[in-house]
């Protein structure tokens, strides 16, 4: 098997985690990139304002949804605290018409490719304005018409997924490529080594962005693998790999562009470690002070990304102090207002279980409403 060299570059880099603790980032001055692919341009000087915006939409959403958990106005949530920077870079890089095969965690890129945030809390709910009907749980949204697919609880399934439609794009000579996102703890399902084998017999235009926020639910990064880092895993198949510094809005949105004109241009699939922390729990099910300590999410709040940016803009200048916590305020304000227009809007009509089955309803599905609108009738059912 070829060795991959490790040649210096400023914003990307491969450490050595099987050496570190879950939560300990390798440092910056072991930089480096596969040499399949190259370091890329930074983020758009001039964009830099509004990701840093949506960034903080997302922040601020992330808050107020574990808040509204709680308190059993949404029944389920995984927020991406500490991945902003990673999820909004790697949507910037890639077009309006690539196709997004997301986790479950990805609410900054549906905000980032202009879903409204309206919509996010319609699926969050189920109410009669939810796009899905109500038929996935929350944070399993979808938006066909900016080619973001549903989102699926089991693990790994959207990579194969999005090889196998990078593939029929390629044979219809599509000129795109399809993106999926996924954590470390992914990297051990049958459909991660599946789809990279596949991606790499085929050279599918696809981009493998992994998320490794250090930990798969309860188990640390060290626990999950021998190997020196997850995109190395790739090699085994052909496929480049890259590690990137995920706080880091220049060096996600350089590997992800860089794997996106290497596919465009036939040169297959590129697989991208983006290492990052998640801040808060795996999801609203979870309690990470059952396996991790303070201390080591204090120190990984040090290099957060929100924070990295806002003291960038601010040395740019045109961006102070006051600017932000303006803008602060003012979305907060928006996400209070958004969910509340959301919440007042009905649930989804019970009857609608029988739609979209098939592409006609069946006789037995006639049938079986026949039998629902009657029992509607008669008062035994609350529609």
């Amino acid at each position: 098997m070829a060795k991959v060299a490790v040649p210096t570059s400023s914003n990307l880099y491969r450490g050595a985690p099987s050496a570190r603790r879950s939560g300990e980032m390798a440092d910056s001055s072991t930089l480096s990139i596969s040499p399949e692919v190259r370091s890329g341009e930074p983020f758009p000087e001039r964009e830099l304002l509004d990701a840093y915006k949506t960034m903080v939409l997302a922040r601020a959403t992330d808050e107020r949804c574990l808040s509204l958990q709680r308190q059993g106005r949404i029944g389920f949530y995984a927020p991406l605290m500490g991945q902003e920077a990673a999820q909004v870079g790697a949507s910037r890089a890639v077009t309006a018409q690539d196709w997004v095969f997301p986790a479950y965690r990805e609410l900054a890129v549906a905000l980032a490719r202009g879903v409204p945030l309206r919509s996010v809390f319609d699926q969050l709910l189920g109410n009669a304005e939810d796009q899905i009907k109500g038929r996935q749980m929350p944070n399993h949204f979808g938006f066909r018409d900016i080619n973001f697919v549903v989102a699926s609880s089991p693990i790994g399934t959207q990579i194969t997924q999005a090889v196998g439609a990078a593939m029929a794009a390629q044979r219809r000579k599509d000129a795109i490529v399809t993106i999926t996102f996924f954590g470390d703890g992914a990297t051990s399902s049958n459909d991660f080594h599946a789809g990279l084998n596949f991606a790499g017999v085929f050279r599918a235009p696809t981009i493998f962005f992994c998320q490794n926020n250090q930990w798969a639910i309860s188990l640390p990064r060290e626990r999950q693998t021998r190997s020196a880092t997850l995109a190395e895993k790739a090699a085994a198949y052909g496929v480049p790999g890259v590690v990137v510094d995920g706080n880091d809005l220049d060096a996600v949105y350089g590997a992800v562009r860089s794997a996106r004109d290497r596919a465009i241009s036939g040169g297959g699939p590129t697989m991208i470690e983006a290492e990052v922390y998640r801040f808060g729990p795996h999801s609203t099910s979870d309690d990470p002070k059952r396996y991790r300590s303070d201390d080591e999410v204090a120190a990984a709040r040090e290099r957060d990304p929100i924070a990295r940016l806002r003291s960038r803009l601010v040395a740019a200048g045109g961006w102070s102090d006051e600017s932000d916590r303006a803008l602060w305020d003012a979305v907060r304000q928006q996400v209070l207002h958004t969910f509340e227009a959301a919440e007042k809007v009905p649930p989804i009509p019970a009857r609608t279980m029988f739609d979209d089955v098939f592409a006609h309803l069946t006789p037995r599905l006639e049938e079986e409403r026949a039998t629902y609108d009657s029992l509607l009738r008669e008062g035994v059912e609350k529609p």
